[in-house]
């Protein structure tokens, strides 16, 4: 059998490298003409590390990865610890350390894995259709490719998505911008082994370790859809948004890059069931694109490459019963991830003032042990995490 994949992203990349495993035939097909991802680093939790490693990507994966052995949330305003606690009950629960990573690593990890030079780059598609033996993506430069099977792996703005729809999408505005980069670890952050997240007045300010001595960083800032921005302003937006917040803030705001700090205005897309059309279907954020608020964006795609290699494996050689196998391994676990990350984007983001500052209250008497429940019931019930 023969795969076309539409975007190499991670998704993109971790569906291609599955379904070669098991001796099908892919070609990778991507817009850009570099490797230029969007954000400056990714939480892979325990899940994706799992399908990672499940790709024979264990050791090139930990060496990317930032240990995380600590979790604190401090007050904004007095930069003081309303709770801190050890991860390794995580670890132990389910079986694996969670690796923050950057982006642009990890996805040149993944094309390296794959084979960077056979990833056709510079290829924007401008339709996909099906065909009773075969389906056919036509790009704009007026060339086509044909295959067994389709996977639009093609991003939020993902025209395979629309495809198998019928029709278009509106994504909603989650009601906040979240502002990022990579800088050096500093203690007068955040401990280097340890992430860290600021909380007040529904913002956030997080810290996170990365390889190589950085951490990633992120400020979330609750403002209108739209509003014009000036590259490299960063600094000077920041320390208006987040004037009187704690010395480790400022630090931050102190030693970001202004020109390499990424702004992302945070988006979602009501979930939706029908994952498949024929000999087409979506993968990752084309099929469930969802706000950061708990990390499982890129772990979720990484779930759909899996998923998608075990049913071609259950279904081998019939392209239809196996892209329903696994639109019905996919479709309900990832709306439950959207809609939790969702729910948790609001209380962060005091959408319902007084839901967040119970939030505020209940951390100040946290021990670690409810936020690692509702992380380990985020990461169970993919194909590498079932629930028992």
């Amino acid at each position: 059998m023969k795969a076309i994949i539409i975007g190499a992203g991670m998704g993109g990349m971790s569906a291609a490298i599955a379904l070669r495993q098991i001796g099908i035939e892919t070609a990778v097909y991507e817009r850009v003409t570099e490797n230029k991802p969007v954000g400056a680093a990714i939480s892979v939790w325990s899940n994706g590390v799992k399908c990672l490693n499940y790709l024979g990507l264990e050791e090139q994966t930990a060496k990317l990865g930032g240990i995380v052995e600590t979790m604190s949330y401090l007050d904004a305003h007095t930069g003081d610890t309303m709770c801190r606690f050890s991860m390794q009950p995580l670890i132990d629960e389910v079986g694996q350390r969670p690796y923050p990573i950057a982006r642009a690593e990890l996805q040149m990890m993944l094309m390296e894995a794959y084979g960077l030079d056979e990833i056709h780059f510079g290829h924007r598609m401008v339709s996909v259709a099906d065909g009773p033996d075969a389906a056919t993506a036509t790009f704009a430069d007026g060339t086509t490719a044909t295959a067994d099977f389709i996977i639009g792996a093609d991003g939020a703005g993902s025209l395979t998505r629309e495809y198998v729809l019928g029709a278009p999408v509106t994504r909603r505005y989650a009601g906040y911008v979240n502002f990022n980069g990579l800088v050096e670890t500093d203690d007068t952050i955040g401990p280097a082994t340890e992430w860290t997240t600021y909380v007040g007045d529904g913002k956030r300010v997080s810290v996170m370790p990365v390889a190589g001595g950085r951490f990633y960083f992120f400020f979330d800032v609750v403002e209108e859809e739209g509003l014009p921005y000036e590259k490299g302003s960063a600094r000077e937006v920041l320390r208006t948004h987040f004037a009187g917040w704690a010395p480790g803030v400022q630090a931050l705001i102190d030693r970001l890059d202004p020109m390499s700090t990424n702004r992302v205005e945070i988006l979602d897309l009501d979930p939706f069931y029908t994952w498949v059309k024929g000999r087409v279907a979506v993968l990752g954020d084309a099929a469930h694109n969802t706000t950061p608020d708990i990390g499982q964006g890129g772990c979720s795609a990484m779930e759909d490459a899996v998923a998608l290699q075990w049913a071609f494996k259950d279904r081998p050689g019939d392209a239809h019963a196996a892209l329903t196998t696994y639109q019905q391994a996919r479709a309900e676990r990832a709306a439950d991830l959207v809609l939790r990350a969702r729910k948790r984007c609001d209380v962060t983001h005091a959408k319902d003032p007084e839901k967040t500052e119970e939030w505020y209250d209940e951390l100040r008497n946290e021990d670690g042990t409810n936020i690692i429940r509702g992380i380990v019931g985020n990461i169970m019930g993919g194909p590498v995490t079932p629930v028992s």
